[in-house]
């Protein structure tokens, strides 16, 4: 029997950033700071897209 997908899984992949290029490319954008600044603050805070905000706001 095929299990029922439901929007938990894919909420929670929002609140984390991948390392990947498309990820730390739409963070940049997003945030207007180069890609290096995302993937140094991805090192600095972990993957949770709030901390990486956060750490991205106070430079």
């Amino acid at each position: 029997m095929a299990k029922t997908q439901t929007s938990r899984g894919r909420s929670q992949d929002r609140a984390k950033v991948a390392a990947g290029q498309d990820e730390v490319k739409y963070e940049a954008k997003k945030e207007g700071v180069p890609k290096d600044a995302v993937k140094k603050a991805v090192k600095r805070a972990g993957n949770s897209r709030k901390k990486i905000e956060t750490e991205l706001g106070r430079h």
